[in-house]
């Protein structure tokens, strides 16, 4: 196994001052993962700033990857606003019920207090855990769920979808009370000394048109960047799905890096707007990482590398999306470890020989 010469903070420091770096960065996205790494069913963080924190301290000792995330699902604002969710006892938290059924108890909703309302409280004190322990070693974020998705989760994807077409009002009112509660908890989020991180899969072309996104989704997600901006941070994001016809959208609304999932192309992405944002992503979390072997995964990451790593705004190894939760974790070793071998500066025809010795060309 391969060993790392600088820590991910180093390696981050590096790169934004143009100096030599070690490696290449890698961040594997774990996700619910991490109850697996800290030896925890998933239902006992999350209720636990201290089991969420610990399982998020012990997933960066035993991988070193390149960000410390803390998450644990897509609906903890929704929740607060008065979701309903479903808890099984160590899998992912689901959403059961939105908090309105209709737009016509659009009174009912209210902008959440981060320091008192749902699991947002254990998701701040984790954060502050996290950021003491391990901060001055790893960049360490909170991943947040976006304006628009959390408003589609407030009063359920199906009426939002309708309502799109119905009642162009009705939904910029739920994204803007959405928007509120975003604010809210991104800015108790910046007092505990972490980047963000916006997850907006409802955005994606997959899932509404760009049109639709434009109108409905940019304006908000626009405002949240520019707060988060102004409060000396920018946010990287991820969307999940197709999400080639807006990616110029993407970059002009001011991130500072882009997640593109397995299904985009990542040469694409690079050509069209890699002089333009940080690109991460995109090996595949289901058929690479979760039922592949660890020769796999280091042939899947290597292509990764080769496609993206000449992106002129910088590149990083990532999972397409967040890994399931069962992902062995000697892939998740590969995918870093084949990083280390490969080392820098990168040298394509080093690319091509690890691709035909882990491939068995």
């Amino acid at each position: 196994m391969f060993k790392d010469k600088m820590t991910p903070m180093e390696r981050a420091i590096a790169i934004s001052q143009g100096n030599t770096i070690d490696r290449i960065q890698c961040n594997p996205n774990l996700s619910n993962g991490i109850a697996r790494v800290a030896g925890l069913k998933i239902s006992e963080f999350n209720h636990s700033s201290k089991a969420l924190s610990h399982a998020v301290i012990e997933t960066h000792k035993r991988f070193g990857g390149d960000g410390a995330k803390i998450f644990t699902d897509l609906f903890i604002i929704s929740e607060a606003m008065g979701a309903k969710m479903k808890y099984p006892e160590d899998n992912t938290v689901d959403l059961l019920e939105p908090a309105i059924k209709s737009i016509d108890e659009l009174s009912k909703l209210t902008p959440v207090n981060p320091l008192k309302d749902g699991r947002l409280p254990i998701h701040i004190e984790a954060m502050k855990i996290v950021k003491d322990a391990i901060g001055s070693e790893v960049p360490c974020s909170a991943a947040i769920v976006g304006p628009f998705t959390n408003a589609c989760f407030l009063i359920g994807v199906q009426e939002m979808t309708k309502l799109m077409i119905r009642n162009p009002e009705a939904v910029h009112k739920l994204c803007k009370i959405s928007l509120d509660s975003c604010i809210s908890f991104v800015k108790e989020s910046l007092k505990q000394g972490v980047g963000i991180s916006i997850c907006e899969p409802m955005a994606s072309s997959t899932v509404i048109s760009p049109t639709h996104f434009r109108k409905y989704c940019t304006p908000y997600m626009e405002q949240l960047v520019n707060f988060i901006k102004d409060k000396g941070s920018t946010p990287s994001v991820h969307i999940c799905g197709k999400t080639d016809p807006i990616w110029q959208d993407i970059v002009d609304l001011g991130f500072s890096a882009f997640s593109v999932d397995n299904v985009v192309s990542l040469s694409k992405c690079k050509e069209t707007i890699g002089n333009q944002i940080k690109i991460m992503g995109n090996v595949d979390p289901s058929t690479v990482m979760y039922s592949g072997t660890p020769n796999e995964v280091k042939v899947a990451t290597l292509i990764c590398i080769r496609d993206g790593y000449d992106s002129r705004k910088g590149y990083s190894v990532m999972s397409g999306c967040g890994l399931p939760v069962e992902t062995p974790m000697d892939n998740i070793h590969a995918m870093l470890d084949v990083t280390r071998e490969l080392g820098w500066p990168i040298d394509p025809e080093k690319i091509d020989f690890l691709i035909k010795k882990y491939g068995g060309i």
